[in-house]
């Protein structure tokens, strides 16, 4: 759920509602995935997600070729979660922990599938540099193409860090049994975005 989509309502003449809730219908989920995989956080992650959204209402309307639509939200996603990251560097926020004991225990409901889990939590560990490819190749399916104009970066780079990522990943999802490593999931394609998405 939008949480504070009112504030876009009079941004939203410029877009038709019923084409606006189809594009968060359909994008929504993978914007989503590709936040957390920044943010490492849900909060942060649903922040970004409601911004993309809100800055597609506010702007959306200035695309010219509509066949850009994934390419720009996902390029906007990642442009707002480096300029937070910006801010967050030059005004660091400190937490509390006084008060730590007072905050609610939240669940994670985004995965809930322990293969999936799994999946996730080592895909969170790879590091943001070769996280953020990846989870526009397996989670969000995106072309070569896709990704290097999402992030900027040309093609080769974009094959290079996936395949460091794709390393990284294996890495990462070997869990010692007997004292032998054993991979509890190959960095296939189809295996890992089955078992990430549950």
């Amino acid at each position: 759920m939008l949480v504070g989509i009112s504030r876009v309502d009079a941004t939203l003449k410029h877009v038709d509602p019923i084409d606006f809730e189809q594009l968060v219908s359909r994008y929504y989920e993978n914007l989503f995935r590709f936040a957390l995989s920044l943010a490492r956080n849900e909060d942060r992650a649903c922040d970004l997600t409601q911004q993309t959204f809100y800055l597609w209402a506010a702007k959306g309307h200035q695309l010219r070729d509509k066949t850009k639509v994934k390419s720009w939200l996902f390029t906007t996603l990642h442009r707002e979660f480096l300029g937070g990251r910006r801010r967050e560097t030059r005004f660091p926020h400190h937490s509390t922990e006084a008060v730590e004991h007072e905050l609610p225990v939240a669940a994670s409901t985004v995965v809930a599938d322990s293969d999936g889990r799994a999946a996730m939590d080592a895909l969170m560990e790879v590091d943001e540099i070769y996280r953020e490819p990846l989870t526009l190749f397996y989670l969000d399916e995106m072309s070569y193409a896709e990704i290097a104009e999402t992030l900027d970066i040309p093609i080769g780079t974009v094959m290079s860090r996936l395949s460091r990522g794709k390393t990284q990943l294996r890495k990462l999802l070997a869990v010692e049994k007997d004292g032998r490593a054993t991979k509890i999931v190959e960095v296939d394609e189809n295996e890992f975005r089955r078992r990430a998405n549950g």
